[in-house]
């Protein structure tokens, strides 16, 4: 399958820049039990249409942290943050248009990714600009 089609098949998308200072949370879940569906229902602010940077907060054991960081960049996600305690929290995050179905599917890919490494994952957060600065 060709990167191209990879990448518009999970929505994949570059414009935004995750490094922008006006970026805010509009939707976020640390609850195992809650569907994306019932967290993006909730968001503030979130513009459905419009790309987000999709953040993953892992804790992963500091011996693993470089193989999940590999695995994870094969689907476009780069390393957000990184603490040296062990386990480490890792964020690990994308830029994507967002919906239900594909924060569940990513969801679950980061929690299989952060238990084959004897880890866990927290949740997630979705951030775009600050209100005022869409444009």
């Amino acid at each position: 399958m060709s990167r191209w089609w990879k990448s518009w098949r999970r929505g994949a998308t570059t414009e935004l820049d995750p490094a922008r200072v006006d970026l805010i949370v509009v939707a976020s879940s640390f609850d195992d039990a809650e569907a994306c569906s019932a967290a993006l229902s909730k968001a503030m602010n979130w513009t459905a249409d419009q790309p987000v940077v999709l953040r993953h907060h892992l804790r992963i054991p500091l011996a693993h942290v470089d193989a999940v960081q590999i695995i994870a960049a094969q689907d476009g996600y780069h390393t957000g943050s990184l603490d040296d305690c062990d386990p480490a929290n890792l964020s690990l995050q994308r830029v994507q248009v967002l919906d239900a179905l594909h924060c569940s599917q990513e969801r679950s890919r980061m929690a299989g990714l952060a238990q084959r490494h004897d880890g866990d994952a927290l949740g997630w957060e979705a951030l775009q600009p600050a209100p005022a600065s869409h444009g």
